[in-house]
């Protein structure tokens, strides 16, 4: 066969396709389980971010054997095994029509469509009790999804600690929700008064006692909207909250 045929280029271009296709293949078949662990290792670490416990020098692993997770019936605020706790997706679990529900416009304040009917939620043990809740939150900012979590002490009250782990809010202004200074702020505020979610972002500085207020970001008006009302839903009454006020009654 001559050299320089169009027979040939196609030829050797097909051949280069099939083979870097089974290189890639094969490199994302085999890598898939050190990507899995490292998602969940990185999941782990977020968890313990969020309430304070997360050692550098300590492994992830060994750090998270101080918490349990449990799997609750998000309708009922109680633990359920309806659904396997090593296994459960929530995020897929939220698309299927058949394990979540849709939210009215009126209910939807964090826009995100569908709730799932089951959540994990994650309890730190001291002294064999529990001693702080660990929730996931997520909901729209201004041009992503953040997804994070927020810890409670045992009061199912006060805040120890929020963070996010995924969002695409913009650099040195959204994204600010990433900023160790803001994260700072949140401790020891509290959630609830009066039995309502009064947690929220305020625009510019909140006042040195306030009790439920935190610093809005500044120049991103519409993300710290968007904080606000996630926190909202996930603690209020359809969130956590049943879970919540049956965690704290000892009736879970």
């Amino acid at each position: 066969m001559a050299k320089d045929t169009v027979k040939k280029t196609i030829m050797v271009a097909l051949g280069l396709c099939i083979v870097c296709s089974l290189i890639v293949s094969t490199a994302a078949v085999m890598l898939k389980p050190m990507q899995d662990a490292n998602k969940e290792l990185d999941r782990q670490s977020n968890i313990l971010a969020a309430a304070g416990l997360l050692d550098s020098s300590l492994s992830v692993e060994e750090q998270f054997k101080q918490v349990q997770v449990k799997v609750v019936d998000l309708r009922t605020g109680k633990y359920t095994d309806a659904v396997d706790v090593n296994t459960y997706d929530e995020g897929k679990a939220s698309k299927n029509p058949a394990l979540s529900e849709a939210l009215s416009a009126k209910d939807d304040i964090a826009k995100i469509g569908r709730r799932e009917n089951y959540a994990l939620v994650y309890l730190v043990q001291k002294d064999g009790q529990m001693d702080k809740v660990i929730l996931p939150i997520r909901g729209a900012g201004l041009w992503s999804t953040l997804y994070g979590f927020v810890a409670l002490e045992r009061d199912t009250n006060t805040v120890v600690g929020l963070g996010f782990y995924q969002h695409a809010e913009t650099p040195g202004l959204g994204g600010e929700v990433d900023n160790p200074r803001w994260k700072a702020l949140w401790p020891g505020k509290q959630v609830y008064h009066d039995g309502e979610v009064a947690i929220a972002l305020v625009k510019g500085t909140a006042p040195p006692d306030a009790v439920n207020d935190i610093d809005g970001l500044s120049g991103a008006t519409l993300t710290s909207v968007g904080v606000t009302n996630l926190v909202q839903f996930w603690l209020g009454e359809n969130g956590f909250q049943p879970y919540l006020i049956n965690l704290k009654a000892g009736e879970a």
